[in-house]
């Protein structure tokens, strides 16, 4: 690996992991669901004027039941979730969750397209289930319904790599960025009269356009670079390090205490992703 491709990749890690601060910023303030529509709308809408501006052909004529379908699954549901559990949890326990991703997926790969589940895969599943029982200690029994609305986000984007494996695999993957995004912002916007925003603050505002532009825009095309760099199985490398930046980035700006079981649950949750990504 390259100097510049591993510090690319360690920067879509620190995003990435700083999705998880902005949200639980913005979402106790604005609520879950304005949370994740604006920030949907926002990515989708900059990165469908970039690919106008560069010339890309997003096929939206042939693709948008594609991009509808993965759009409400991929990104309204996590994100609609991870807004709801942002309002119990913190960031670094938002993160660690999240990293729980591709174990969902080894599981369900064996249930739905039928492939062996590998020694190293079976040992991740269990270390990551040992380090969600790790970060989720007694203290925090009262966000248990949280912890799963997270853990069901996480399963989301499991499923829908599954899902993309089987049925969408010729769909352009820099389509699908813009799309979902936008498909999955507009299905969420109706929700909005029922729960509409408070009034903005400057930092809310600030927080939301990070999570718009920065996370999801500016993240997408620097893991595009990384596919092309390093391969779509090098390119998954970034989910290693996003818990680490989550928890990291919740200690240094909103002063999230940093436990030993945090610690030692986010490194146990992190090796059983490396084993299930290696299997």
């Amino acid at each position: 690996m390259s100097r510049a491709s591993a510090a690319r990749l360690v920067l879509l890690a620190a995003i990435w992991g700083a999705s998880f601060l902005f949200v639980r910023i913005a979402a106790p303030v604005i609520g879950p669901v304005a949370t994740a529509d604006l920030r949907m709308l926002v990515g989708g809408g900059a990165l469908a004027a970039y690919y106008a501006a560069t010339g890309f052909d997003a096929k939206w004529r042939r693709w948008w039941p594609h991009y509808l379908a993965i759009g409400a699954l991929n990104c309204a549901a996590p994100f609609l979730l991870y807004g709801y559990a942002a309002l119990a949890l913190t960031a670094g326990l938002l993160a660690v969750l999240n990293a729980t991703s591709p174990m969902w997926g080894a599981l369900l790969s064996v249930l739905v397209l039928r492939e062996r589940l590998s020694g190293p895969r079976l040992a991740g599943l269990l270390f990551g289930v040992a380090g969600v029982a790790l970060v989720c200690t007694p203290e925090r029994s009262a966000g248990w319904l949280a912890v799963a609305a997270g853990l069901a986000a996480a399963f989301c984007y499991a499923l829908t790599g599954v899902i993309l494996k089987r049925w969408a695999s010729e769909a352009s993957a820099r389509g699908m960025a813009a799309g979902t995004q936008m498909m999955g912002g507009l299905l969420v916007l109706p929700l909005l009269a029922l729960a509409p925003p408070a009034a903005f603050t400057p930092g809310i505002a600030g927080a939301l356009l990070a999570l718009g532009l920065v996370c999801g825009a500016l993240a997408y095309v620097l893991y595009f670079r990384l596919i092309v760099d390093l391969g779509p199985t090098g390119a998954l490398t970034v989910t290693y390090l996003i818990p680490l930046f989550g928890v990291l980035w919740g200690a240094l700006f909103l002063h999230e205490p940093l436990t030993a079981p945090m610690v030692l649950g986010a490194l146990v949750v992190v090796a059983g992703t490396a084993l299930v990504l290696r299997g």
